[in-house]
């Protein structure tokens, strides 16, 4: 391999990308754009649960439970029924997600040391977040009712009784439990990938469309010397969109960076080049700059969006998906900077990751190079 050769490839592709103002304004724009748009709009956060209340005892004990519904930040009060039917008018509008029933023998239940009872009523259209709903319902009345039985049992011991476990939870690595933190670092992984290879899934199919092959054809250039020196024209303006990606995440949404930039870096660096080199192998393959860009918008987005594990747990999936999911590079690299920027781990930890995107890179830059060759000949 000649680098005086790889190196002019590469020079004759910084003045293609840097002639076309348009094409390199959007490079530079759709990351953060599509950053900061999922990054905003995206939210797994579930809170201030729109309820209604329909309290049929009136009693002080069960107007001390509503009050439990009202100052909590997980639940919004609308507004409070006289009847089953108002509540279920409000759910079927989709007005409120969740009705709150107290039965009117509820103070009389607890009074006398029985078990009282309440109704939860949820709209199970959006399985997950009726699912979330109920469980911070179940945990603030267990909470409630776990507090009343401390008080009942003082008062008949006369004294303070401690409970005979004290249980505390502490969350590791995101401790408020923001889905941005989660969301952020894995989106950076999906969009570099998208832009990557749809960057370079254009550069080979253009030179055969716009007949500029023939010329590149007639030089001494070989395969691996154009695959290469496409690549690291388009390897400089997909640091650029990296370093845009990773200044959004930890300036703009605030993601804690817990973990070395030096690994950070290096480890984007070899990702960027495994995406750029499928884009390439693509191009290579279509010779049609709209067939090579629809492979590599397929290729790319399905794979990185679902199957990387940036929001959609794959283990109960069929045997099938786990195999492709297992053969993702987005997977690996969303493992990687979830471990960096939440964790602050290092290659001691992620050298199963960082192996993997190696090979990946060096088995795709081989094989375009090999379609390439058989594609010239």
């Amino acid at each position: 391999m000649n680098m005086r050769r790889t190196w002019a490839v590469t020079r004759k592709e910084l003045l293609h990308i840097v002639r076309d103002p348009r094409s390199l304004s959007i490079a530079l724009a759709i990351p953060l754009f599509m950053i900061i748009l999922f990054g905003y709009a995206l939210s797994l956060d579930v809170d201030r649960i729109p309820a209604m209340i329909y309290d049929a005892d009136g009693s002080p004990q069960s107007r001390d439970l509503v009050s439990q519904f009202q100052g909590s930040r997980y639940f919004q009060i609308i507004g409070f029924a006289r009847d089953y039917r108002a509540i279920e008018r409000k759910l079927d509008s989709g007005e409120c997600l969740m009705g709150v029933i107290i039965p009117n023998d509820y103070a009389r239940d607890l009074l006398s040391g029985r078990e009282a009872g309440i109704q939860l009523i949820l709209d199970g259209s959006d399985s997950n977040t009726a699912s979330i709903a109920l469980g911070y319902a179940d945990a603030l009345v267990s909470l409630y009712g776990a507090r009343l039985r401390a008080e009942i049992l003082n008062q008949g011991r006369g004294g303070q009784a401690s409970a005979p476990i004290d249980g505390r939870i502490r969350v590791w690595y995101n401790s408020e439990l923001k889905s941005r933190n989660y969301i952020v670092p894995g989106l950076i992984a999906v969009v570099l990938m998208i832009i990557s290879a749809l960057l370079t899934s254009l550069t080979i199919a253009r030179e055969w469309e716009s007949g500029t092959m023939e010329q590149l054809l007639s030089t001494p250039v070989r395969a691996q010397e154009l695959v290469l020196g496409k690549m690291t024209a388009f390897f400089f303006l997909g640091i650029v969109d990296t370093v845009l990606a990773l200044v959004a995440g930890v300036f703009v949404f605030e993601v804690p960076l817990r973990g070395g930039l030096l690994l950070l870096g290096a480890t984007s660096g070899v990702f960027l080049m495994g995406a750029l080199c499928w884009g390439i192998l693509l191009s290579a393959v279509a010779r049609s700059q709209l067939l090579a860009y629809q492979m590599g918008m397929i290729s790319s987005f399905l794979p990185a969006f679902l199957l990387s594990g940036f929001i959609y747990a794959i283990e109960n999936m069929p045997a099938v998906i786990l195999i492709i999911y297992l053969l993702t590079p987005s997977r690996y690299f969303v493992t990687v900077l979830k471990g960096v920027f939440l964790k602050g781990v290092g290659v001691q930890i992620l050298w199963v990751e960082i192996v993997f995107l190696a090979a990946y890179a060096s088995i795709v830059f081989l094989t375009a190079t090999r379609v390439l060759k058989r594609k010239i000949a």
